[in-house]
């Protein structure tokens, strides 16, 4: 993935790690889509992860980052959108092959389940890691059609 665009948002569960994600992203280079919230204070989560997945979706930005409490109901919000590949993601495995073999485009992550650094590892692996196409494609072919 190139260092273009990254949108991101959390819920008030994630503010602080979220905060810390966008100052890795822009200490190493990227442009950051932050759209909030900016304090703790309690929001819905739907209402954030909607705005990540219509960037996405309309490319307005080249990939996502949602960060709540689990990463689940981020996760589970996003991939409503047509085009949008969510998923909750706790490990560097299970990012790699995300990215490698669906194409994953908007990484969903727990504030109470991750570490700062344990975070910062899986996005950077997220954000190097390439798509391997093929038989992968005419997978992911088959999944777009549902959203049909």
């Amino acid at each position: 993935m190139d260092k273009k665009t990254i949108s991101i948002a959390s819920d008030h569960a994630g503010v602080i790690l979220k905060q810390n994600i966008v100052n890795h992203l822009i200490n190493n280079g990227y442009l950051v889509k932050d759209h909030g919230p900016m304090d703790e204070n309690r929001v819905d989560y739907p209402d954030y992860a909607k705005l990540v997945a219509l960037d996405v979706q309309n490319n307005q930005a080249s990939c996502g980052i949602l960060v709540c409490g689990s990463g689940i109901g981020m996760a589970i919000t996003a991939n409503k959108f047509r085009g949008v590949r969510a998923a909750s993601i706790v490990d560097t495995w299970s990012v790699e092959m995300t990215r490698k073999h669906n194409d994953l485009n908007v990484l969903c992550l727990g504030a109470r389940v991750l570490e700062k650094e344990q975070a910062f590892e899986i996005i950077d692996i997220y954000l190097k890691t390439e798509f391997e196409g093929g038989r992968h494609s005419d997978r992911l072919a088959k999944i777009a059609a549902f959203e049909k």
